[in-house]
């Protein structure tokens, strides 16, 4: 990487330092020293513990369960601070996008929160922001400031044939908004794809399921960008179970496995649920032995350094970096 360590400064707030530690790794540098902290009245405090004057600033926080907004204080005070110490360019690593579900003014008087998010990220003083598979891309267009969505997708076709036997396998979208992503992932590994068309009375509970497309005797493998409550993934497993697979894993690029999620992916179906860690875990693994764990890591500092050197990052949304 030669004399990157002199350019690139990696920050970090408290949502997922185990990340940050994979990218800075990756990119042969240190994590700058920060101090992120609450005040016993719970107001954030940030302290950067090395000038950033002149610097190429990159802020990694992705949003951990429980605290998504504590975590999004953070970020939006650090990009702060790091404008007001005459930081060059400061580009925010989110890859995980928070109030990115709520995008679109889909009721009377919902709020399109997501639109909010951007234009806070960008008063903090964001330059560039980077993201990972985001819920819709079109948020992307709430910015004035150019936004980078990677994809997992990469990672996860990777991942698929060094530990399936493609052959045997059907990529599912558990709902229709999905199917984008998992006809894309069906393409590249060549097989068929199927559909479950679901009816929902109310946000976060789902009526009935209707699988369009052929299952039987394949490994199922239910495609989608995030797990919150796993109520979804598990109808969807069982839906698809009944019309004859032999297997059903699901991959899906947040884990947020809020609530009872690992309670209801223990008595789900499922066989196997691969995540990646664009979102900490915690002691989750160890409570699900069917999780497994896809390290994007390397895509996100590839990103980085790509950024950084002026060079095409659109490389990264077909190949996986070496």
């Amino acid at each position: 990487m030669g004399d990157m360590a002199n350019e690139i400064k990696l920050l970090t707030g408290n949502s997922h330092p185990v990340l940050a530690h994979l990218v800075a790794d990756r990119l042969g540098i240190e994590v700058a020293k920060t101090l992120c902290l609450n005040y016993s009245n719970n107001e954030t405090s940030v302290t950067i513990g090395e000038s950033v004057r002149d610097e190429d600033v990159y802020i990694i926080q992705s949003t951990a369960p429980g605290d998504i907004n504590d975590g999004l204080m953070e970020l939006l005070i650090m990009v702060h601070a790091c404008r007001t110490a005459s930081a060059r360019r400061i580009t925010a690593v989110i890859p995980n996008f928070p109030y990115a579900r709520q995008d679109k003014k889909d009721r009377s008087r919902a709020p399109i929160s997501a639109r909010l998010i951007a234009n806070m990220i960008q008063t903090a003083g964001a330059n560039h922001v980077v993201t990972m598979d985001l819920h819709a891309s079109q948020i992307q267009g709430f910015f004035n400031i150019p936004v980078d969505n990677l994809f997992a997708e990469p990672d996860v076709v990777r991942w698929i044939r060094e530990n399936l036997h493609v052959e045997k396998c059907v990529i599912v979208s558990p709902d229709a908004g999905g199917a984008k992503r998992a006809t894309s992932i069906a393409n590249r590994l060549d097989r068929p794809f199927a559909l479950i068309h679901k009816e929902r009375p109310r946000p976060n509970e789902v009526g009935r399921m209707v699988l369009v497309g052929d299952v039987e005797d394949k490994v199922a493998i239910l495609v989608d960008d995030m797990a919150d409550t796993c109520g979804t993934l598990a109808k969807a497993a069982a839906a698809v179970k009944d019309k004859g697979a032999t297997e059903v894993m699901a991959i899906v690029t947040h884990g947020i496995l809020s609530g009872n999620a690992i309670e209801t992916l223990n008595n789900s179906c499922l066989n196997q649920v691969v995540v990646t860690n664009t979102v900490p875990l915690g002691d989750k693994e160890e409570r699900c032995p069917k999780l497994r764990v896809v390290d994007v890591s390397a895509t996100i500092a590839e990103a980085i350094r790509r950024t950084h050197n002026g060079e095409s990052v659109s490389y990264l949304f077909n190949n996986t970096p070496i």
